[in-house]
């Protein structure tokens, strides 16, 4: 499997891209026009001042790239993806609809786990108290998590990491603070996990835990949960009044959603992109137990 990385932020970009054969052209005023090869582009962020026509997004999804389409703060709202040409994703999806309550609950407690022992890192490496007990409490989640483990370790693991009483507010709307460069993260982050999912051959909308009548990708919610931490040891480098507007901190976020996540040098993209497939054999039966990636903190990148 080729594992595509490359991130193209045209979110704040005045112009108008083309179609050329193997990749895109950029073009603007008052600057050369510059031609992009694709072969290792795995997202592109499109903002509302970007031009284009359908063979833009026919060559990008052909190639397997996911497009994100942002709104003026650069936040993404929205996206465009190549469909699975993967070999099994009618029986993955069907294997997803029948997969047992007990099989579901034992998967999401394992998420969760994994979950809180990022969160657990995340706190560790910036030199804040409040890991142990994360710790503590990741060995008390059990099966579908009944105890709701994963709500008492978010209170405390959001008012060691702000420092504050309060927690996060995600979708608060935001312009400014670490709560708006976490919205920022994972949305990039959650771009690259749909396109994780549907090359898996796996169907969006049957998530594990996360689930509505709206929701086309709840699956992603569900996927996405060990893997947040990477991106909240990102912001908690950042000053506390940083904006995801400022194009070298939105830089510093798309680069936290591709750095290298384990100690073995695997990158974000590349664990998604296994974590998706293991969990497309686990739905089969193919694997008896889910392991989910743990974030183990910044891997010297």
């Amino acid at each position: 499997m080729v594992v595509r990385w490359r991130v193209l932020d045209f979110s704040s970009f005045e112009g108008e891209l083309r179609s050329i054969r193997g990749g895109i052209e950029v073009v603007r005023k008052d600057a050369p026009d510059v031609s992009i090869p694709i072969a290792d582009v795995a997202l592109v962020l499109v903002g509302q001042g970007v031009h284009f026509g359908t063979a833009v997004l026919h060559r990008l999804c052909s190639a397997d790239v996911a497009v994100l389409f942002c709104d003026w703060r650069g936040v993404p709202e929205g996206g465009a993806y190549s469909w699975s040409d993967h070999g099994r994703v009618a029986a993955r999806h069907r294997a997803q609809a029948s997969l047992s309550e007990p099989r579901r609950k034992n998967a999401w407690g394992r998420i969760v786990h994994a979950k809180i022992m990022g969160q657990a890192a995340v706190l560790k490496a910036s030199g804040v108290e409040g890991g142990g007990e994360l710790i503590s409490l990741a060995s008390e989640v059990r099966s579908g998590d009944p105890g709701n483990v994963e709500a008492q370790a978010a209170r405390r693991y959001w008012r060691a990491y702000l420092g504050r009483e309060q927690g996060r507010f995600p979708g608060a709307g935001e312009l400014l603070g670490w709560n708006a460069c976490l919205d920022y993260g994972y949305s990039v982050l959650r771009g690259f996990v749909v396109r994780s999912l549907l090359a898996a051959g796996l169907c969006g909308s049957l998530g594990v835990f996360h689930r509505g009548r709206g929701n086309v990708f709840a699956l992603a919610d569900d996927l996405i949960e060990p893997v947040r931490p990477c991106i909240d040891s990102a912001v908690r480098e950042l000053s506390r009044d940083a904006s995801p507007s400022d194009p070298e901190v939105k830089r510093l976020l798309v680069a936290a959603a591709t750095r290298r996540f384990t100690p073995e040098g695997l990158t974000v993209q590349a664990v998604l992109d296994d974590f998706a497939q293991q969990f497309g054999m686990y739905v089969e039966g193919d694997v008896r137990r889910l392991s989910p990636p743990v974030w183990q903190g910044p891997q010297g990148d």
